[in-house]
């Protein structure tokens, strides 16, 4: 269950939607451990746990970026977050709504429904790729961008059409579900990884007596590191740790679970955070990461493939070798290859290629690992998580539009989910674009920060807008809209990836909301007046 619900199902009961939490509705630390555990236990996570081995990932870079970067983001929620979230007890939107003005806010609600409406695409792809088990239709492939069959395009349309009908039911049914199935969830990700290890240490013959067997089974087999599959980024100890730090920077960064947070008793209990941190975010991930290279262990070249590398190269393989040893990335690019020449030559035609990437899909993988209830398992995870995304971002587009029906708006939001579903792209591609999503809101999470602690020490006014009556606080857009444009000349013009811009965009966005402010409120205030 998403943590932010627990703070929706107050406000849409009217309470404290614009206003401080009283001291009679703070709850306690054991609370906030529940949220959170249940809220980073989800369907992504059988999505991105396998991405990290067909990024190439070794067995150090993982397991210690992981460590290292969940802990940062612990760090993040305990110290940047929570001491705001407890000391005003506001929701998000309405300590943006006093700061930027609500001109300004509806376009971040704007930003932050349609991101929350791809990520709950991503999700609805997850639980279809486990009806495809059970169908037999065609499932996308690593590198496709668009639906591939008949058959994927219905089972998406009947899951998220499901999914946005529960979610319109409001939160207590999206919160009936999670508290079910999150539990058993969990025990299920743990038996993915128990069986993923087993089955790696039955098929290499591997004897454990220590946890250094383990470490070295780990290192040499499971995540081996070198070049990552085709199409896909090499990731190092740096991308882990950033991707780890950075996945939820909407939330701790960006400030998003100040709503949830303003119900906490103390600042530190941020740090129950960690409970989502290292269930979902470490253990899940692993356990995910497991089954996919499993399958790669087991996957061989194929008659077709040895032939094609065979009778390409001058004597640099065997027939015998190839088929009995598992599938590399550089034999899988270096056949792409091979057959890319034959096309271009007018050996064989474009549509006889026949090699390609092998596809992390999170319901055959967990068919293979723990059969039906792996794949119930799949479905649950990614319907869980979808629906409290796409009630989120029903509440984000109907606070645009108040008169209209949330059941209304929260139906519409949940169709344009499932259209995103329909186009695999979102979720093969789902480390790019979680990172995104943080850089585009994490330039208002540095103005909450500057706003709350820093303004007033350069003789300024903090929640300006509500003071000056502005609806538009152009030093709050002016310093969204140029971090967020500077980080993409970063990614685009000079070779930083998208994982690792956002940390200086932070400062970058901190800095131009004060030195703008500095210029904008001396300009529009009465002469003398105290700020």
């Amino acid at each position: 269950m998403s943590s932010e619900e627990n703070s929706s199902e107050q406000q849409s009961q009217g309470e404290f939607e614009r206003q401080a939490v009283p001291q009679s509705s703070w709850l306690g630390f054991r609370s906030f451990i529940g949220m959170y555990a249940g809220e980073h236990c989800a369907g992504t996570e059988l999505m991105i746990g396998p991405l990290f081995v067909a990024a190439g990932v070794s067995a150090f870079d993982v397991v210690v970026g992981l460590i290292v970067g969940n802990l940062l983001a612990v760090l993040s929620w305990m110290f940047l977050c929570a001491p705001i979230a407890t000391r005003t007890r506001l929701t998000l939107y309405y300590q943006l709504e006093k700061i930027c003005g609500r001109r300004l806010v509806i376009l971040y609600n704007i930003a932050n429904g349609v991101m929350f409406c791809f990520l709950a695409g991503s999700m609805i792809t997850v639980s279809a790729t486990a009806l495809g088990v059970w169908f037999k239709f065609p499932m996308p492939g690593l590198n496709d961008l668009y639906p591939n069959s008949v058959g994927w395009v219905i089972a998406v349309l009947a899951i998220g059409v499901l999914i946005s009908f529960v979610a319109a039911f409001g939160y207590k049914t999206v919160a009936k579900f999670a508290n079910i199935a999150a539990p058993w969830m969990v025990l299920v990700f743990l038996a993915f990884g128990l069986i993923g290890l087993r089955n790696f240490i039955v098929a290499t013959g591997t004897e454990v007596s220590s946890a250094g067997d383990v470490w070295g089974l780990c290192k040499d087999t499971i995540w081996k590191g070198g070049d990552p599959l085709p199409g896909q980024i090499k990731f190092t100890f740096w991308h882990v740790m950033f991707f780890a730090w950075f996945c939820n920077m909407a939330m701790h960064v960006g400030m998003s679970d100040l709503t949830v947070l303003r119900f906490a008793k103390k600042s530190w209990y941020g740090s129950a955070s960690a409970t989502g941190m290292y269930v979902g975010h470490f253990m899940a991930w692993l356990a995910a990461a497991m089954l996919f290279a499993f399958q790669l262990h087991q996957t061989h070249p194929d008659q077709y493939m040895a032939d094609l590398l065979t009778q390409n190269t001058t004597a640099k393989y065997t027939q015998s070798a190839l088929m009995d040893g598992p599938m590399s990335p550089d034999l899988i690019r270096e056949a792409m290859e091979i057959e890319a020449q034959l096309v271009a030559d007018g050996t064989i035609a474009k549509e006889d290629m026949k090699i390609s990437v092998p596809t992390p899909l999170p319901g055959p993988l967990a068919y293979g690992a723990c059969g039906i209830t792996g794949l119930i398992c799949v479905i649950i995870a990614g319907w869980t998580t979808a629906n409290p995304t796409i009630y989120r971002a029903g509440l984000a587009f109907q606070a645009i539009i108040p008169k209209a029906s949330r059941f209304k708006v929260t139906i519409a939001t949940g169709l344009l989910a499932t259209v995103a579903a329909m186009f695999p792209a979102i979720a093969m591609k789902l480390l790019g674009f979680v990172m995104l999503y943080g850089m585009i809101l994490m330039p208002m999470g540095a103005v909450v920060f500057v706003d709350f602690w820093l303004l007033k020490k350069f003789g300024l006014q903090s929640n300006y807008a509500e003071v000056s009556g502005k609806t538009f606080n152009w030093a709050a857009g002016l310093a969204w809209f140029l971090t967020f444009g500077v980080c993409c000349y970063f990614v685009k013009y000079t070779g930083i990836q998208i994982f690792f811009v956002s940390l200086p965009g932070w400062f970058i966005a901190a800095a131009l909301y004060i030195c703008i402010s500095l210029i904008y409120q001396k300009k529009i205030r009465p002469t003398g007046q105290e700020v």
